[in-house]
């Protein structure tokens, strides 16, 4: 049985439940930027959530003629296991816990406060390699379109979408080539539109599923991109 999707979520139906829909990110790039043309030259920003998020939004911006930003967000992860994470720490120096799982992992205030420390600085050295001393944009009045190379959890994107309407975006809409029912679940109640091409059900979802070849973002390889479609050279 399909699921039933929030009414605020666009995907495309035709790719329901595929895997190996999208060559790479630059393709899933092309995918989305053909689901995004009502926003195509208008009041927009693109915020790339990196690594993996940059060239899937490099090739958006070029086709919809719309600015690049990044939104680097960071999960807090677990002492004892850095891919299980029980919070987030978005770029305005926000932090979001997941009150859940945090719950249930014995921690005492010290070790939540070094890892929410810890984050943050990592957060903040991403941003000044990303983004050097520039401000952030105003976006009074503007849409902010944050793209990722896909949803697991969903959690990072909800503290990027929080970061991003304390800046005074006036939408804040959530584009991503594949995601699990459960992160589009999630995610939708806080974003006004989610566009997703791949949504997937199932007991367990990997975004790497969605990609014909799959490998991570070199973080290095990610900031030179975002560079080089801004002419920086810091």
């Amino acid at each position: 049985m399909t699921a039933r999707l929030p009414s605020n979520v666009i995907e495309l139906a035709e790719l329901r439940d595929r895997v190996a829909v999208f060559r790479d990110r630059e393709h899933a790039g092309e995918i989305l930027s053909g689901m995004l043309t009502r926003h195509e030259g208008a009041r927009a920003i693109l915020f790339a959530v990196p690594a993996g998020g940059v060239p899937v939004t490099a090739v958006m911006a070029r086709r919809l003629r719309l600015p690049l930003e990044v939104a680097v967000v960071s999960k807090i992860t677990l002492p004892w296991n850095t891919e299980a994470g029980y919070g987030a720490v978005a770029f305005d120096g926000s932090v979001l816990l997941n009150e859940h799982i945090l719950a249930r992992t014995g921690l005492s205030k010290t070790q939540i406060e070094e890892g929410q420390r810890a984050t943050r600085e990592k957060v903040e050295r991403r941003l000044l390699e990303f983004r050097g001393d520039r401000p952030l944009p105003d976006l009074a009045g503007t849409t902010a379109i944050l793209v990722d190379d896909g949803l697991a959890s969903g959690f990072t994107m909800l503290a990027a979408i929080g970061a991003l309407r304390r800046l005074g975006c006036r939408d804040a809409v959530v584009a991503v080539p594949t995601a699990g029912t459960a992160a589009v679940g999630l995610v939708a109640p806080a974003a006004d539109t989610l566009y997703c091409a791949n949504i997937r059900g199932g007991a367990s979802f990997a975004v790497a599923s969605a990609y014909e070849r799959w490998a991570d973002v070199d973080e290095k390889d990610a900031v030179a991109l975002f560079r080089a479609a801004h002419g920086l050279r810091y």
